[in-house]
């Protein structure tokens, strides 16, 4: 009865209605909750109708957060759910609104906005319980203010990159053709063509016309002929004249589409396109997005999608990114990778697994996230129930081990060398008289430690603030400061400085200590900076200085899974129960 009393005055927070979000607020209200607020600014679409079972194909367009919340009040006609279709980081929810709940349930699929909610439930003193799942695995972890880690004590999976040498000249992996497809083609064909690209260096013109504009009386069908020449043909051409680089490595093949389709580009001219076309595979006959094309269908579709967004999308061009759900311009990156693959002797795939590596995604599946919506409810009631010594840390796995499916453990305690909750200093290597202020903040503030809203300080000096109270001429000197390298600021920063950073929406702060550095490995260290304690204590990262910092986790958005190691945490480990695995032995946190 006590519980039942407590779990109806309570109010939580839920963030994220999505496919942990549906099973999670059903959850709740069968339970007994009976004030849930829930956040999500998506809106649903037809892919989330498998698994995100509150949702309907009448709702596809329809607001998630608002949808779920009518769909239990069906059931649940009582319950005092409210519903924001916004986004988590926007002003409205600040600090004092935090304080209203008990507990802050997160059911998120970014790494972004974990931080700013972990941030603003510690400043706002609420527990946090936080999960994630990816295919067939995953976990729940509790996060409470001063008795156990917070989110960000222990490393986060930072996104899969690639040298870009690989991707433009040596690729073995399919995921290096969609990296260069979406990353390199895509953009400099229909995006911003002033983006530094490697492909304009390989372009064999002797006039060095840039090879990926429509010259004047070209057709756009002549056009995507040029351009599927240059890019698979005299390209490979080009990178065939360097012998030394494939002595120990297949060379590839040039393809020209005189010789992959023999009819040529009037193969491709009888199709017309509608301005509403967002699909050019019905026109070609290709019914199944999980079957493998043939080099000859490959280069059938490239051309047909390469037209249809020029002739069809022409506001777009100069200005389109790419999105995984924009399913003509997915059927040009597949094209385009798998044409790379086949020349390159690299496996070829399927559109459907091409959108899951573009879009970095891990198939979701519906039972996981029912597991991990019951788990995060029973960690709840622990928390409102007072009882904070048996709440646990849970991961689901896919095969049994000891014939359990769940592991528990003892949350973590707090990490002392965590800048986010324990104050520790940062160090930023970096070359002061090179680095601009922007470029700390974009790659560093931004970037790296999640800060939405910055405001930065050297000594009693403001060098840089954001806002929408700020005037003309604080917006102008700001916006000065940061074109500014560091050695060159109104207070110069140089080896030993101390950058005082805040973001007040976050109610975060954090110091970063300035090392000069001359010289960085272009490889290794693209950023020319190298930020030293943000993901492991400053010894451990000075320990390993120069190294790639592993990460213990696997994002539901993680792609190479297989390439991430465990490491233990900086943090000293609460006694696990008996016949559980403790964490970095065989779990890995999903984010």
């Amino acid at each position: 009865m006590e519980q039942r009393e407590v779990l109806k005055k309570s109010r939580v927070l839920m963030v994220g209605a999505g496919g942990i979000g549906c099973e999670l607020l059903k959850t709740l209200v069968l339970t007994g909750f009976h004030n849930i607020d829930i956040i999500d600014m998506d809106t649903i679409e037809v892919s989330n109708l498998n698994r995100q079972f509150l949702f309907r194909k009448r709702h596809v367009g329809q607001s998630k957060a608002k949808v779920a919340r009518e769909a239990v009040l069906k059931f649940r006609p009582d319950a005092n759910v409210t519903s924001y279709h916004a986004n988590v980081k926007d002003e409205q929810f600040n600090v004092d609104f935090y304080q209203q709940f008990q507990v802050v349930l997160n059911g998120l699929d970014n790494l972004d906005a974990r931080r700013h909610v972990n941030r603003l439930c510690l400043a706002a003193g609420v527990p946090l319980i936080e999960s994630g799942t990816t295919g067939y695995l995953g976990q729940v972890t509790v996060h409470v203010k001063g008795k156990t880690e917070c989110y960000e004590c222990q490393p986060k999976p930072a996104p899969k990159t690639y040298p870009i040498c690989t991707i433009t000249s040596t690729p073995s992996k399919p995921v290096h053709c969609i990296v260069w497809a979406k990353e390199l083609v895509l953009v400099k064909l229909f995006g911003d063509r002033s983006q530094a690209s490697d492909l304009n260096l390989q372009a064999a013109d002797s006039d060095h016309e840039d090879f990926l504009q429509l010259r004047d009386a070209e057709t756009i069908s002549d056009f995507c002929a040029r351009v599927f020449d240059q890019i698979f043909g005299h390209n490979i051409e080009v990178a065939l004249k360097n012998e030394d680089q494939w002595k120990n490595r297949r060379r590839p093949t040039p393809l020209f589409l005189s010789g992959v389709l023999p009819e040529g580009i009037e193969t491709c001219k009888a199709h017309r396109f509608s301005e509403s076309i967002l699909s050019v595979m019905p026109l070609l006959g290709f019914k199944n997005p999980q079957e493998v094309l043939s080099l000859q269908d490959n280069a059938r579709l490239f051309i047909s999608a390469m037209r249809a967004i020029l002739e069809t999308r022409t506001k777009e061009i100069g200005s389109l990114t790419f999105d995984k759900d924009d399913q003509l311009a997915m059927e040009f990156v597949s094209s385009a990778a798998n044409l790379r693959a086949y020349s390159f002797g690299i496996p070829v795939m399927s559109i459907f697994d091409a959108k899951g590596i573009a879009g970095n995604i891990i198939h979701a599946i519906a039972t996981t996230n029912a597991i991990i919506a019951g788990l995060i409810v029973i960690e709840a009631v622990k928390i409102l129930m007072k009882d904070l010594d048996h709440c646990r840390m849970t991961y689901c796995v896919e095969h049994p081990s000891r014939k359990r499916l769940l592991m528990p453990a003892d949350p973590f305690e707090p990490n002392p060398n965590c800048y986010v909750c324990s104050n520790t200093p940062l160090i930023l290597e970096v070359n002061t008289g090179h680095t601009k202020l922007k470029d700390v903040i974009d790659r560093i503030l931004r970037t790296k430690l999640g800060v939405s809203s910055p405001v930065i300080m050297h000594g009693t000096s403001l060098l840089f603030e954001t806002g929408d109270d700020l005037g003309k001429e604080e917006i102008q000197l700001y916006t000065s400061n940061s074109e500014k390298v560091l050695a060159e600021l109104p207070t110069p920063v140089t080896n030993g400085g101390v950058l005082s950073v805040e973001d007040l929406q976050q109610e975060f702060k954090c110091s970063i200590h300035i090392r000069h550095r001359d010289n960085f490995d272009e490889e290794k260290e693209p950023d020319g900076m190298v930020l030293i304690g943000w993901s492991s204590s400053v010894a451990e990262q000075e320990k390993d200085k120069g190294k790639p910092i592993a990460a213990p986790a696997a994002s539901a958005e993680v792609i190479d899974d297989d390439d991430i190691t465990l490491i233990e945490p900086a943090a000293k480990k609460r006694k696990p129960e008996d016949d559980s695995v403790p964490l970095g032995k065989k779990q890995k946190v999903l984010e």
